[in-house]
């Protein structure tokens, strides 16, 4: 009997004492997720909670601040989240803070984070609303990588089909041509040498022009001498006088043809009468023939002088003196024509 009562003694003391570790066990639990603990309620609105259920812890910039209480719908776009936070972690929180769904790890549970909103703000109150940042779901991000996928390997068969256009086309064989890299690198130093004469061809024009800045040269004496300017203007007004004479001497000559016409047309003048008068032309026919056999027995007078003692000397100095100067002529010709 008293073994019994032992018994039922330990017994009776081991339930009392698995109660109460069961009782603090769930003590410990329920403060760890504000059950029992001190705290107020804030609450946000997300779209899409994405794993998102009651339980789940609440961080603050990193620090476990609360847990969430209630989820309900609140419309047909949004659902209202209510968050158990600690009062010790209320002083941080305002009332522009953000609320968002992460992960807890890679894979784990879903937690509501809250971040500091920027600029200043007076600290939440019990019940506030804090605002909700949209952030891409699980579900969004692979469907995002999908279609970037398939982007991927419509530009790589792009990429495929112009690589193989590009390996079966006359450019490709054009880049293998070594012939072609020698013309290319011929080129490149014909065009090298152009531009090396096209620089030398510049610094002579600066040079002229230079020189011409400084009254050098003929065109800087005619751009600064004042003397040679005003020479030129004064050959200019003998050249333009010059022209008009000449325009006098062309009216006074048609006036001239003018009357010599009209006389011509009238009968009258030495000209007409020189013209239309036939005796008068037959006796300067006879005129001029008569000229002309003079002229013949004259030469051959001198072609006997020629032969005569007494004249042949002189007649063969003058031929040596015109033989001498010819040679002369044509020695100077031969000087000027050499380099």
């Amino acid at each position: 009997m008293t073994n019994q009562e032992g018994n039922n003694i330990k017994l009776g003391v081991f339930v009392i004492a698995g109660l109460f570790v069961l009782i603090l066990s769930f003590y410990m639990i329920g403060k760890n997720q504000n059950l029992f603990g001190s705290g107020f309620e804030l609450k946000t609105r997300f779209y899409n909670l994405n794993g998102l259920v009651e339980g789940n812890n609440v961080l603050f910039s990193g620090i476990h601040a609360g847990t969430v209480k209630d989820i309900a719908i609140f419309n047909d776009t949004s659902i209202e989240v209510t968050l158990v936070i600690d009062k010790k972690i209320r002083s941080y929180i305002h009332k522009n803070a953000i609320t968002s769904i992460g992960t807890e790890g890679l894979m784990g549970n879903k937690v509501v984070n809250i971040t500091p909103g920027k600029g200043q703000s007076a600290t939440a109150e019990e019940g506030d609303v804090l605002a909700a940042e949209k952030i891409a779901s699980t579900d969004e991000m692979l469907q995002t990588l999908s279609k970037t996928n398939q982007n991927v390997a419509v530009i790589s068969e792009a990429v495929k089909r112009a690589v193989l256009r590009v390996d079966s086309s006359a450019l490709l064989e054009l880049l293998n041509d070594r012939n072609i890299g020698a013309s290319l690198k011929s080129s490149l130093v014909n065009i090298y040498k152009a531009t090396a004469n096209a620089n030398k061809m510049t610094q002579g024009l600066n040079d002229l022009v230079r020189q011409m800045k400084n009254g050098k040269g003929t065109a800087g004496l005619l751009l600064s001498d004042t003397a040679f300017a005003g020479d030129l203007k004064q050959a200019m007004a003998k050249v333009r006088a010059a022209g008009d004479n000449a325009n006098q001497m062309t009216v006074q000559m048609n006036d001239m043809v003018k009357e010599i016409r009209l006389q011509m047309l009238n009968g009258k003048g030495p000209l007409n009468t020189l013209l239309k008068d036939s005796v008068m032309a037959g006796n300067l026919a006879r005129s001029m023939a008569n000229i002309q056999k003079g002229t013949d027995n004259f030469n051959q007078d001198m072609e006997a002088l020629k032969h005569n003692f007494l004249f042949s000397g002189y007649f063969k100095r003058l031929e040596k003196q015109r033989k001498k100067e010819l040679e002369a002529s044509k020695k100077l010709q031969a000087a000027k024509s050499d380099p």
